[in-house]
Protein backbone atom coordinates (compact mmCIF):
# COMPACT_ATOMS: atom_id res chain seq x y z
CA UNK A 1 0.00 0.00 0.00
CA UNK A 2 1.23 3.77 -0.99
CA UNK A 3 2.81 5.58 1.85
CA UNK A 4 -0.20 8.48 1.05
CA UNK A 5 -3.16 5.58 0.89
CA UNK A 6 -1.83 4.65 4.57
CA UNK A 7 -1.78 7.83 5.52
CA UNK A 8 -5.43 8.51 4.82
CA UNK A 9 -6.83 5.36 6.50
CA UNK A 10 -4.85 6.60 9.74
CA UNK A 11 -6.29 10.27 9.12
CA UNK A 12 -9.73 8.57 9.73
CA UNK A 13 -9.26 6.02 12.28
CA UNK A 14 -10.52 6.87 15.87
CA UNK A 15 -7.81 8.78 18.21
CA UNK A 16 -5.04 8.22 15.12
CA UNK A 17 -7.27 10.71 13.02
CA UNK A 18 -6.82 13.38 15.72
CA UNK A 19 -2.71 12.89 14.97
CA UNK A 20 -1.12 16.17 12.55
CA UNK A 21 0.00 14.89 9.12
CA UNK A 22 3.43 14.86 10.30
CA UNK A 23 2.52 12.28 13.13
CA UNK A 24 0.67 9.76 10.83
CA UNK A 25 3.39 9.54 8.52
CA UNK A 26 5.96 8.97 11.28
CA UNK A 27 3.08 5.87 12.42
CA UNK A 28 2.90 5.33 8.54
CA UNK A 29 6.90 4.47 8.54
CA UNK A 30 7.33 2.86 12.15
CA UNK A 31 3.79 0.72 12.87
CA UNK A 32 4.65 -2.47 11.55
CA UNK A 33 2.22 -3.82 9.23
CA UNK A 34 0.99 -7.59 9.70
CA UNK A 35 -1.12 -9.38 7.13
CA UNK A 36 -3.80 -11.84 8.09
CA UNK A 37 -5.33 -14.55 5.83
CA UNK A 38 -8.74 -15.52 6.30
CA UNK A 39 -9.64 -16.97 9.98
CA UNK A 40 -6.17 -16.53 11.20
CA UNK A 41 -6.18 -14.67 14.51
CA UNK A 42 -4.95 -11.53 15.30
CA UNK A 43 -5.26 -11.94 19.26
CA UNK A 44 -7.36 -14.36 21.28
CA UNK A 45 -8.83 -13.08 24.50
CA UNK A 46 -6.72 -13.13 27.76
CA UNK A 47 -3.17 -12.67 25.47
CA UNK A 48 -0.79 -9.69 27.00
CA UNK A 49 -1.41 -6.76 24.14
CA UNK A 50 0.98 -5.43 22.18
CA UNK A 51 -0.90 -2.44 20.68
CA UNK A 52 -3.60 -1.36 18.73
CA UNK A 53 -4.36 -1.99 15.21
CA UNK A 54 -5.31 0.02 12.59
CA UNK A 55 -7.37 -2.01 10.06
CA UNK A 56 -5.91 -1.00 6.31
CA UNK A 57 -7.48 -3.47 4.13
CA UNK A 58 -10.10 -6.49 4.79
CA UNK A 59 -11.96 -7.07 8.01
CA UNK A 60 -11.86 -8.39 11.56
CA UNK A 61 -14.05 -9.75 13.86
CA UNK A 62 -14.07 -9.24 17.43
CA UNK A 63 -15.75 -11.33 20.03
CA UNK A 64 -15.63 -12.20 23.59
CA UNK A 65 -16.20 -15.77 25.43
CA UNK A 66 -19.85 -16.27 26.44
CA UNK A 67 -21.31 -13.25 23.81
CA UNK A 68 -22.63 -13.88 20.71
CA UNK A 69 -22.24 -10.29 19.46
CA UNK A 70 -19.54 -9.68 17.20
CA UNK A 71 -18.42 -6.09 16.49
CA UNK A 72 -16.44 -5.98 12.76
CA UNK A 73 -14.03 -3.75 12.00
CA UNK A 74 -13.23 -2.72 8.50
CA UNK A 75 -10.71 -0.05 6.85
CA UNK A 76 -9.57 2.84 8.73
CA UNK A 77 -11.19 1.42 12.56
CA UNK A 78 -9.10 0.66 15.27
CA UNK A 79 -8.61 -2.69 17.47
CA UNK A 80 -7.72 -2.22 20.46
CA UNK A 81 -7.87 1.00 21.63
CA UNK A 82 -6.71 0.85 25.41
CA UNK A 83 -4.00 -0.93 24.04
CA UNK A 84 -2.40 1.87 22.19
CA UNK A 85 -1.86 3.33 25.78
CA UNK A 86 -0.98 1.27 28.57
CA UNK A 87 -0.14 -2.93 28.24
CA UNK A 88 -2.76 -5.61 29.03
CA UNK A 89 -4.87 -8.63 29.24
CA UNK A 90 -6.55 -8.52 25.80
CA UNK A 91 -10.33 -8.55 27.16
CA UNK A 92 -12.00 -9.40 23.70
CA UNK A 93 -10.54 -11.92 20.85
CA UNK A 94 -9.77 -10.80 16.84
CA UNK A 95 -9.63 -12.74 13.63
CA UNK A 96 -9.23 -12.25 10.12
CA UNK A 97 -12.80 -12.17 7.96
CA UNK A 98 -11.02 -12.07 4.63
CA UNK A 99 -7.59 -11.46 3.62
CA UNK A 100 -6.51 -8.69 5.96
CA UNK A 101 -4.17 -5.95 6.59
CA UNK A 102 -3.80 -4.14 10.02
CA UNK A 103 -0.74 -1.56 11.22
CA UNK A 104 0.20 -2.46 15.15
CA UNK A 105 0.84 0.63 16.63
CA UNK A 106 2.88 -0.08 20.01
CA UNK A 107 2.60 1.87 23.47
CA UNK A 108 5.85 2.85 23.03
CA UNK A 109 5.27 4.45 19.58
CA UNK A 110 1.93 6.03 20.76
CA UNK A 111 3.83 7.57 23.57
CA UNK A 112 7.21 8.61 21.45
CA UNK A 113 4.16 10.63 19.33
CA UNK A 114 2.17 12.57 22.07
CA UNK A 115 5.89 14.24 23.42
CA UNK A 116 6.74 14.55 19.75
CA UNK A 117 3.47 16.34 18.89
CA UNK A 118 2.13 17.71 21.70
CA UNK A 119 -0.94 19.96 20.05
CA UNK A 120 -1.86 16.35 19.06
CA UNK A 121 -1.63 14.75 22.24
CA UNK A 122 -4.25 17.53 23.57
CA UNK A 123 -6.20 16.42 20.64
CA UNK A 124 -6.13 12.85 21.24
CA UNK A 125 -6.89 13.59 25.52
CA UNK A 126 -10.11 15.67 24.26
CA UNK A 127 -11.10 13.12 22.44
CA UNK A 128 -10.41 10.11 24.93
CA UNK A 129 -12.56 12.47 27.54
CA UNK A 130 -15.73 13.10 24.94
CA UNK A 131 -15.82 9.36 24.37
CA UNK A 132 -15.53 8.51 28.09
CA UNK A 133 -18.57 11.43 28.78
CA UNK A 134 -20.38 9.11 26.31
CA UNK A 135 -19.85 5.86 28.01
CA UNK A 136 -20.62 7.17 31.17
CA UNK A 137 -24.01 9.25 30.41
CA UNK A 138 -24.88 5.64 28.32
CA UNK A 139 -24.23 4.37 31.69
CA UNK A 140 -26.60 6.30 33.26
CA UNK A 141 -29.09 5.52 30.74
CA UNK A 142 -28.97 1.96 31.51
CA UNK A 143 -28.82 2.61 35.55
CA UNK A 144 -31.97 4.49 34.88
CA UNK A 145 -33.99 1.85 32.87
CA UNK A 146 -32.84 -0.79 35.49
CA UNK A 147 -34.41 1.40 38.63
CA UNK A 148 -37.78 1.94 36.81
CA UNK A 149 -37.85 -2.18 35.90
CA UNK A 150 -36.57 -2.85 39.48
CA UNK A 151 -39.49 -0.67 41.09
CA UNK A 152 -42.59 -1.80 38.53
Amino acid sequence: MALDDTIAILSHAPVIGHLERDALRLVAFSAETRRLRQNEILFRQGDRSDGGYVVLSGEIAVTRAGSDEVTLAGPGSLVGQVALFVRMVRPAAAVARQPTSVLRISPTLMRRLLEEFPSAASEVRDALARDLDELTEGLGRVRRMLLDIDQH
